[in-house]
């Protein structure tokens, strides 16, 4: 399987989720199962910059070799300054403590951002045989469809992390609130997409324990991942009086590897774009629902493939079976 990860990784950050260092450790380890051809950046649980460092050194300590490419650093038409304020709060000394040992990846300003090139140019020119994981916002590929008339037709899958239809405290998640216009166009656009919303992310979980057992190799892979991951599972028991943590976007890599890992079942998607608390929110209808003619554009027909439930324990087994390869 050949595939491009387009994510906003913030292993080694204070106060930021490490899913997406999981999923690109997953898809690295998964050779030869998984080719990982591109990493692409997006602004989102990171700003692109702070992204750009993260991924740039998750290769360099893993010691694999992956070309990585900055792409938007803000979203189509959101204003990226209070999600910014929201997303990169400053968190309370004590819990800031929890990466005190772990020095931060070296920033240095990316090159031209060229994420939706990249992306584009690799999916058309090798129609039906590149794959496309999407776990962070979804500008990069908004982007590349746009500048890319014939990229829908020409990827093979479009697996993605985000969404949210029936959790509780949850009106939205933050992939499609931080780019509502984004998450619409790619919903809408007929590729062949499977989604991952937060009802099935947080049926995951990885404790301390966990980490401890499928990091048990000693490669550098494994190092990277148990240092910069611990902090989090921390912070997330303080603050989201879990056992663990939530591991929301390896589900993506995870169900490419092994698809009987969820149950799954057939929606018409869409995205809310008006103001107020629920733009960015996502909907869905049975295909033919009565609600169709009023609930969703005209341009969307084609069903997404949504998940529904997952075997956290085979979850955690494949990870563990993947890294000891």
């Amino acid at each position: 399987m050949r595939l491009i990860i387009d994510c906003d990784p913030g292993n080694g950050i204070p106060g930021a989720n490490v899913d997406d260092g999981l999923a690109l450790a997953l898809a690295l380890a998964a050779r030869p199962q998984i080719t990982l051809e591109l990493i692409s950046i997006v602004a989102g649980n990171t700003p692109r910059d702070v992204g750009f460092a993260v991924a740039n050194e998750l290769v360099k300590q893993s010691g694999y070799q992956v070309p990585v490419v900055a792409g938007a650093a803000r979203a189509l038409s959101e204003p990226p300054q209070p999600w910014r304020a929201y997303l990169d709060r400053t968190t309370d000394p004590a819990l800031a403590d929890l990466w005190c040992d772990l020095p931060s990846p070296p920033l240095h300003t990316p090159p031209a951002p060229t994420a939706a090139v990249a992306i584009g140019e690799l999916i058309c020119r090798n129609p039906g045989e590149i794959t496309l994981a999407a776990i962070g916002p979804l500008t990069n590929i908004a982007h590349a469809m746009q500048l890319y008339p014939r990229l829908t037709q020409s990827l093979k899958e479009l697996v993605i992390m985000g969404g949210v239809f029936n959790v509780d405290g949850y009106i939205k998640d933050t992939n499609f609130a931080l780019d509502p216009e984004a998450a619409r166009l790619v919903m809408n656009s007929g590729a062949n997409i499977t989604l991952a919303p937060l009802d099935v992310t947080t049926q995951t979980m990885l404790t301390q324990a966990d980490l401890a057992q499928i990091t048990r190799p000693d490669t550098p892979l494994c190092r990277y991942l148990r240092t910069t991951t611990r902090p989090w599972i921390d912070y997330s028991r303080l603050t989201r009086q879990l056992p663990g943590c939530w591991i929301h976007d390896v589900l993506t890599i995870a169900w490419l590897l092994e698809p009987q890992l969820v149950t799954t079942a057939e929606y018409l998607v869409d995205v809310a774009l008006e103001g107020g608390v629920t733009r960015g929110s996502s909907r869905r209808w049975r295909p033919g629902g009565l609600k169709l003619a009023v609930g969703m554009p005209a341009e969307q027909r084609k069903p997404v493939r949504v998940m529904q439930q997952v075997d956290n324990l085979r979850l955690l087994t494949l990870i563990e079976t993947i890294l000891a390869q």
